[in-house]
């Protein structure tokens, strides 16, 4: 594209939101749909990083939540993360490697950074960041210990808006520290409301709302509301501030910002260029203080040594607190912050307005009066009013108004947890020039056989605080949900994954930060389908792209995983973290240990790989005859293994791990969880077409079905394989035949095993009454059900699968069970609860299932929500009882919320279950067919 056509496309966009400004909400409801998908189209087409991207793109809520206590600032010799900088260096010391902060905005470069500070008056420091107890704090692993939520967004970004409670007396940080550390793990977490800071309402609801104007004109409009019942005074401080990009290289440049008159700050930076941010009066109508200090390291505080600057990055929280002279006079630096003293009666709100926008050459903007004014008024209504369309467009007819509410939070959270992720492993492990040499241990340490990856991208993250890196297998399912409202960045991120600066040379697939080298269960291929048929199924290249990518990482798992070449396969805790009595990762020196969900997961794997070869295939994209019949051929090698090598359970109905001794000793682990399950879920429909090209070949596959007496036909119909007409002929492909899933499905949905009222335990409850015990080789470990937070310490103690629902399970199961039901029809029905005496077709099966999940978040018939548990706060008091947290995971047994309290991604698939159980989704084998049928009629 030229220099005129991208000022074709940019007078283009500018022209859509002129008219989509002047649109009545009445007239506005698709075009807002299409303003969106117009902001947004440019994304797809670029493949270099969302710096390249669409000009929407270009601010957006990419700030963290915690960059302390991450890997990436960990220049420690003993790789312990959570010391190396602790939350009370966090205010003092300038970061590495990105930025975090309370309701954070950035370019997507995080160049610059717009974030909020707040100060109740008490508190020994200013709120910058939320606070949290670090992994070995917290009697349950890392946690969080304040409350926000992500209220709304838009992929632009042009609408967001974020809400936080801040208490009015004295933080409570020490007695969470010191409460939490009294308590074992057999002790519920000590939360921020079990603390008394919300006792009498004493607290301020605060909430920002960005809105754009253009892609480089951003409002931030603050409103402040005093809950309680006495006049209170809030110190607000909207703060901008640079990354620092200049410490850490030789010559680097320095950008700067500095007071420009009034209450506006003038900001220049080679990247993003000539701006000023511009704020309103307080609403006594006096002008905020204009405060500067450096993004630089208080090395005094810290370490004791020579100031670097007297106005060092934690200048002006100890100028506010304690008056020291930490703010430079001259009103210039690298960061700066509006100080508004804001005084309200109870029950009493304000308003504070900024604006950050271009700043012309040899001149200004409109005036401060009139961009602050009613000018502000109009945009941020009318971006509201779009984000108000395109939410009611996506939003199903037959769909609640509570299930369209939960729907739009879970969209929000998922678009609000996008951030910058930087993390160039071999700068990282080598230093930088200006700096220390980091610790030789750091050579031979963590990621030191990933110097291949360098990322510098926004990814979608599982947890911004919690959980602050991307992670291998949750990306799949937060792409999955994120192609309902931004279809090109979902596929972008899986191509990203598998870019070469990301996936390792030999084929795999980066984890995430703590250990890219453990392996998580190989999802990529299934999500990129769902992403394609969710997104119309029209992206053949996008399609074919990641289909090439993941053949290598495929073949990496053949080679790596399968350690005696028996297609039963390792891989460790495979993301299910303790869900065995053992710890899956680490075993003892000589162990070896055949997982049924390893071998189930590359199943599954198979199948979507196949998958994606018949759509490429049928589409007439790409021939890829050899390749279907490559991965036929390994379904067929896997269910072998997973039917003669002892795997499956006759008795109890599940699939268990197989433990294998350097004495020669084989041991079942029979326990009963989500492990026995895995396999259940590789399940798909070739045609007959695609049979006889594996029967005329006549290898593996042809042999498979040749051993099992079911080569002919009329012995695939009478096993229940194979249906429909002459020429119009389905086989079932399941590592589960339908013996086996009837048996494997009593078990599922028996509610004093896996069904709970809230969706599939991770574990059974049978383990409640029946601890299981392990014993081999003067070994012995134990496991019992526990439907919350996990007693044992294995992967932090923050992580339970011995009990609790998780959503990815559980939405894969959904899944496959309308898949089966699409092979069987009417004809194959199950008890449903076991026990129940109520036959139920799969479809509906499903259909429970789903609303299982989806009851976790609405309103049941007395108004309360599952995941809010006993909190009565939550439930019942007006100013909490809307604002959903999508966590981490849910209790077993009632499905009150627990674990990372944002942990959107994931869990997140709620809003896709939501425009699914309406119909909203066209399923994967549907649009396969659909290509199959337009190809031929193109005449392909």
């Amino acid at each position: 594209m030229d220099a005129s056509q991208q000022r074709e496309l940019r007078d283009a966009i500018d022209e859509i939101g002129r008219r989509l400004e002047e649109t009545t909400a009445a007239q506005g409801r698709a075009k807002a749909v299409g303003a969106e998908q117009d902001r947004v189209a440019g994304f797809g087409r670029l493949e270099d990083g969302l710096r390249q991207a669409g000009e929407w793109y270009r601010w957006g809520p990419y700030v963290s939540e915690r960059q302390w206590g991450t890997v990436r600032e960990d220049y420690s010799p003993d790789g312990e993360a959570w010391d190396y900088l602790p939350h009370d260096h966090a205010r003092s010391r300038a970061y590495r490697w990105g930025e975090d902060g309370l309701a954070g905005f950035c370019d997507v470069e995080q160049r610059l950074c717009l974030g909020l500070a707040l100060w109740n008056g008490r508190d020994p420091i200013l709120k910058e960041r939320a606070f949290g107890l670090t992994g070995a704090q917290g009697n349950h692993g890392e946690d969080v210990k304040e409350y926000w939520w992500y209220l709304d967004a838009v992929p632009s970004h042009a609408w967001n808006r974020w809400r936080y409670h801040y208490p009015q007396g004295p933080f409570p940080y020490q007695d969470l520290i010191d409460t939490n550390a009294a308590r074992n793990r057999r002790q519920p977490e000590y939360e921020l409301l079990d603390t008394g800071a919300f006792d009498g309402d004493r607290y301020w609801i605060v909430e920002v709302a960005y809105a754009k104007d253009g892609p480089d004109d951003l409002l931030m409009a603050i409103s402040v509301t005093n809950a309680g019942p006495d006049t209170e005074t809030l110190h607000v401080l909207p703060t901008a501030w640079f990354r620092n990009t200049w410490s850490w290289d030789l010559q680097a440049s320095r950008p700067g910002m500095a007071a420009t008159g009034g209450a506006s700050a003038g900001i220049d930076h080679p990247f993003v260029g000539r701006l000023e941010l511009i704020a309103g009066a307080g609403p006594d109508g006096t002008v905020p203080d204009l405060l500067f200090c450096e993004n630089e390291t208080n090395v005094t505080r810290l370490f004791g040594s020579a100031p670097v600057t007297p106005y060092p990055k934690d200048g002006i929280n100890d100028h506010v607190i304690f008056g020291a002279p930490t703010v430079n006079p001259d009103q210039a630096g690298t960061k700066c912050a509006f100080w508004y003293k804001v005084t309200l009666a109870g029950g009493a709100t304000a308003e504070l307005r900024l604006r950050l926008r271009p700043r012309p050459n040899g001149g200004t903007g409109s005036p401060a009066a009139t961009a602050l004014g009613a000018e502000f008024s109009r945009v941020v209504a009318a971006r509201q009013a779009e984000a108000d369309e395109f939410y009611a467009e996506l939003t199903p007819q037959g769909a609640t108004a509570d299930e369209g509410m939960v729907m739009r939070q879970a969209f929000a959270g998922l678009l609000w947890s996008k951030q910058l992720f930087y993390y160039d492993v071999t700068r990282w492990l080598d230093g930088d020039p200006t700096q220390p040499t980091p610790p030789y241990q750091r050579l031979t340490g963590r990621n030191s056989h990933w110097r291949s990856f360098n990322a510098f991208d926004i990814m979608s993250m599982p947890d911004k605080w919690e959980y602050p890196w991307y992670a291998a297998w949750d990306l799949g399912f937060h792409c999955v949900a994120l192609a309902h409202v931004d279809p090109a960045f979902a596929k972008y991120q899986l191509i990203l994954l598998c870019r070469e600066w990301f996936q390792h040379p030999n084929g795999a697939l980066p984890a995430y930060e703590w250990d890219f080298g453990d392996v998580n269960p190989p999802v990529q291929a299934w999500a990129a389908l769902e992403v394609f048929a969710i997104d119309g199924g029209r992206d053949l290249d996008f399609l074919s792209r990641i289909f090439d990518k993941l053949l290598v990482n495929f073949t990496w798992w053949v080679n790596r995983e399968d350690a005696e070449g028996n297609n039963l396969f390792e891989g460790g805790f495979l993301g299910l973290d303790n869900i065995g009595p053992i710890d899956r990762s680490h075993l003892p020196a000589g162990d070896v240990l055949e997982q049924s969900d390893a071998t189930g997961w590359m199943g599954f794997y198979a199948i979507a790989m196949g998958a994606m070869a018949i759509a490429l295939n049928r589409s007439g994209r790409r021939p890829a005859e050899d390749l279907i019949l490559k991965f036929l051929e390994h379904f067929a090698a896997i269910t072998e293994a997973l039917d003669g090598l002892g795997l499956w359970d006759d008795a109890d109905g599940l699939y268990y791990d197989r433990l294998k001794t350097p004495s020669g000793e084989t041991v079942p682990v029979k326990v009963r969880s989500m492990v026995g399950i895995i396999p259940a879920l590789a399940a798909a429909v070739i045609t007959e077409d695609d049979l006889q090209r594996a029967l005329t070949v006549g290898k593996q596959f042809a042999d498979f079905l040749t051993r099992r007496d079911l080569r002919h036909p009329d012995k695939l119909s009478d096993a229940g394989l194979l249906r429909g007409d002459p020429g119009q002929q389905r086989l079932l492909l399941s590592l589960c035949g339908p013996e086996r899933l009837q048996r494997l499905f009593a078990k599922v949905f028996d509610e004093s095993e896996f069904l709970s009222p809230h969706g599939l335990r991770a574990l059974s409850a049978y383990h409640r009454e029946h601890p299981y015990t392990l014993e081999y080789d003067g070994v012995t470990a134990t496991i019992d059900y526990e439907p919350a937070e996990s007693t044992t310490s294995m992967f932090g103690g923050n992580s339970n699968w011995r009990g609790p629902v998780w959503f990815p399970l559980n939405y894969l199961m959904i899944t496959v069970l309308e898949r089966y039901h699409r092979f069987y029809g009417d004809d194959f029905t199950i008890e449903y609860p076991t026990g129940s005496g109520q036959q139920l077709t799969l479809d509906k099966v499903a259909a429970d299932l789903a609303d299982r999940m989806i009851s976790i978040f609405t309103k049941d018939q007395d108004g309360r929500r599952a995941c809010f548990g006993g909190t009565e706060l939550l439930q019942t008091n007006p100013a909490w009882r809307d604002n959903l947290i999508f966590s981490e995971y849910f209790h077993g047994d009632n499905g009150a919320a627990i674990g990372a309290f944002h942990q959107t991604g994931w869990t997140g698939v709620v809003a896709d279950l939501i425009r699914r159980r309406h119909g909203e989704v066209e399923a994967v084998g549907d649009v396969i067919r659909r290509l199959g049928t337009e190809s031929r009629e193109s005449g392909q």
